[in-house]
């Protein structure tokens, strides 16, 4: 199988004029998606990414589709090169090494690049048109499906930390998370990118206001509540972000949309399924080997905890106390 993938893959390049290129493999995520850079030999300043998907066609066909629902809004997704949705192949634009992660670890100014991040998100709110055919195709994230991410911390994640939920307790937890999640299904909906964070974010030179972030990994975007990806940036699972800048990026994402009534209600309950659902994926990878992604749930947890204490979450954290003792420690 291995083999056979390979020869696709060089089939594909070939077809695409990169036979013989040098290839760089490029960090992945926790998924089986592979990444390499590209680069001619005959020409080393030409490079091209090429993603390696073997995962169900559709995933591929909806990154595409994403992408280019991306771009015509004005926003750096990468070009489209060349792709083969069939075999989850696609040879993508290069954006360099200046990922957001990058830049920081080497000592950036944090404010200036969230703030750039935060403008993409109020233009992707304001610009987005749902209505088109491309966007109806997307999952949507709505109460179901935040339910559905949330039994894996409940039946996986507790059962491995030796607390399984009886079926009552169980029924009650998603019972309140049914009654939580209600401010955000009412509440203002946009592409949902679900991933947007640091690591998958770039600084673009030549590119100004907010086509000079450049966007990676979003093929698992839907229609979901507008405040996801804000929550996903400034609660970062692998950073910390200092209060300054987060409260910054807060009053401006506010203040562009002042009619937002629901953004108290949906901060704290979307943060909590989000960071809920990380804990226990992380914990998951952990049991299958990769346990890289452990040092990190001390700065889970501390989110966990200031979310739990808005009084909104109260019948929530009354849960957790009774059935979690000890998790947040």
């Amino acid at each position: 199988m291995v083999a056979d993938r390979q020869t696709r893959i060089a089939t594909f390049l070939a077809a695409q004029g990169w036979t013989g290129a040098e290839r760089t493999p490029l960090a992945g995520d926790a998924s089986t998606r592979r990444y390499w850079r590209l680069r001619r030999r005959d020409d080393p300043s030409a490079t091209a990414v090429l993603m390696d998907a073997p995962l169900p066609a559709h995933r591929t066909a909806a990154f595409l589709n994403i992408d280019a629902a991306l771009c015509r809004t004005g926003l750096s997704a990468p070009a489209v090169l060349a792709g083969d949705a069939a075999d989850g192949l696609v040879l993508l634009e290069d954006f360099g090494d200046d990922s957001y992660t990058a830049l920081l670890d080497a000592g950036a100014a944090p404010l200036p690049l969230y703030r750039t991040a935060c403008d993409v998100l109020i233009h992707l709110r304001r610009q987005i048109d749902l209505a088109v055919p491309a966007m109806r195709t997307l999952p949507a994230y709505d109460t179901e499906a935040f339910c559905a991410q949330l039994v894996l911390f409940a039946d996986d994640y507790l059962t491995g930390c030796g607390r399984p939920l009886d079926t009552k307790a169980r029924a009650a937890f998603f019972d309140l998370w049914a009654a939580l999640l209600k401010p955000a299904a009412a509440g203002p909906q946009t592409l949902l990118l679900r991933d947007y964070h640091a690591g998958n974010l770039f600084r673009l030179a030549g590119r100004d206001s907010v086509a000079a972030c450049g966007l990676i990994d979003f093929q698992d975007a839907g229609l979901g509540p507008a405040h996801y990806d804000l929550v996903s940036l400034l609660e970062d699972a692998r950073r910390d972000l200092p209060a300054e800048v987060s409260d910054d990026c807060v009053a401006r994402y506010r203040a562009a949309f002042p009619g937002d009534e629901l953004f108290d209600a949906c901060w704290h309950v979307l943060a909590t399924v989000r960071h809920l659902r990380v804990i226990a994926v992380f914990d998951r990878l952990s049991r299958n080997g990769t346990d890289r992604y452990l040092v990190h749930m001390p700065r889970l947890k501390r989110y966990l905890k200031s979310h739990l204490a808005a009084p909104a979450m109260a019948p929530l954290a009354d849960w957790m106390a009774a059935h979690t003792p000890g998790l947040l420690a």
